[in-house]
């Protein structure tokens, strides 16, 4: 892949792509086939830990932050910049300073309180849909 494949992936994105039944099961197995780079901080491996553990069990949470960890295609990224840019959530600043310190391509999210990166023009960080996201990878489109 050419550019910049680093991609900061939410907490429900990642959950909705775990399954082998879902539809977004590509994002996770081209994470594991090195398709891009998935850029994570401690406190977004806390949360993937802690949502996960409730939405499904203790030992598909350790399983799941386990592979993530052990990747070769993770980036550990510690933001030392905390701009506070999600004002309707700050839980959701977390994934905004990692894609901003890791220089991501995107976030992949879902949740509307990232719509107001749109009304920022710097950090310029730009949001893309999970579904938008499974069909770049489908199209193999390099970003």
């Amino acid at each position: 892949m050419h550019g910049n494949n680093r991609i900061v992936l939410d907490t429900n994105c990642l959950l909705a792509s775990l399954s082998s039944k879902s539809e977004n099961y590509r994002v996770w197995r081209d994470f594991q086939l090195g398709r891009f780079t998935l850029c994570v901080s401690n406190e977004i491996l806390e949360e993937y830990q802690e949502i996960i553990a409730q939405k499904t069990t203790p030992v598909i949470a350790d399983n799941v932050v386990n592979a993530i960890v052990e990747s070769e295609f993770v980036e550990f990224v510690d933001p030392q910049f905390h701009l506070g840019l999600i004002t309707s959530d700050h839980d959701d600043d977390k994934f905004v300073d990692c894609a901003f310190a890791a220089n991501a391509a995107y976030i992949v999210s879902d949740d509307t309180h990232f719509d107001i990166l749109k009304q920022i023009s710097f950090p310029r960080l730009l949001v893309l849909k999970l579904r938008a996201f499974v069909e770049m990878l489908e199209k193999r489109v390099s970003f």
